[in-house]
């Protein structure tokens, strides 16, 4: 294989990499959620069918799902040389490239939707550790809580001191009042969404660069194959007897 095929091996090589890490991130913890003692019983009344959390945790599995396939045809088809994997792996970067685009688009025009959407995924997280006292959702929602500066659903520190999540005042006025954590949540999206927007397009950008190196790839397999069947039909002519009329 020449130069060029030698670098789209490389280059494929290091996104199954990535691929692999964010794949088993986003599949361990949406299985967690989804099977946690505590919580799957949400997934099990049909009232709650429809709510941010049960979304949420269903794109989790699913985003994971479809980039371990990504990697498992990425490997078999890079380190093994097969096109038919590579195929495979063609039509799975270009299904994430459009619904990257696709839902970069939604973001965009619906971000008032989408920012609530991410308040209310808050609230239904914070509600079920209300509710059943989960460490590891406590950890997650004093992530946010720090990250952010803000205090529950209600901002005051005094009504959410039974939950211990609120971070620590830095001021006597933060001791009354702080900000509530679903209106810090949506106003951040609104303010962050140009970012998110460039993070989509680069990432739709490394997607489409994986793709262009995938075909490559497979385009110089194929041709490889046909001239190695070429120098083996050429020797077998040479070799055979010639049959006598």
């Amino acid at each position: 294989m020449d130069c060029c095929g030698s670098v789209c091996k490389f280059i494929l090589i290091i996104f199954n990499f990535i691929f692999a890490l964010l794949a088993f991130a986003f599949l361990g913890l949406g299985l967690w959620l989804r099977c946690s003692p505590n919580t799957r019983a949400i997934f099990e009344i049909s009232s709650f069918n429809s709510s941010y959390f049960v979304i949420g945790v269903t794109v989790l599995i699913v985003l994971g799902t479809v980039l371990l396939l990504v990697v498992v045809f990425g490997d078999f088809g890079v380190c093994c040389e097969k096109r038919c994997a590579l195929h495979v792996l063609a039509v799975l970067l270009f299904l994430l490239a459009v619904a990257l685009m696709v839902g970069g688009l939604l973001i965009y025009t619906n971000n008032d939707t989408v920012g609530k959407a991410f308040a209310g995924f808050y609230e239904s997280m914070y509600t079920l550790y209300v509710t059943t006292g989960d460490p590891g959702l406590r950890v997650t929602i004093m992530f946010i809580q720090e990250m952010l500066y803000c205090c529950g659903l209600t901002g005051i520190p005094v009504l959410e001191s039974m939950v211990q999540t609120c971070p620590k005042p830095n001021g006597f006025l933060s001791h009354i009042a702080m900000p509530t954590c679903p209106g810090v949540i949506s106003d951040t999206f609104h303010h962050s969404l140009p970012i998110l927007m460039v993070f989509l397009f680069l990432t739709g950008a490394l997607l489409i660069t994986a793709l262009v190196c995938t075909l490559i790839l497979n385009k110089k397999l194929r041709k490889d194959q046909m001239e190695n069947d070429s120098q083996y039909l050429l020797m077998y002519e040479q070799v055979s007897p010639a049959v006598p009329v």
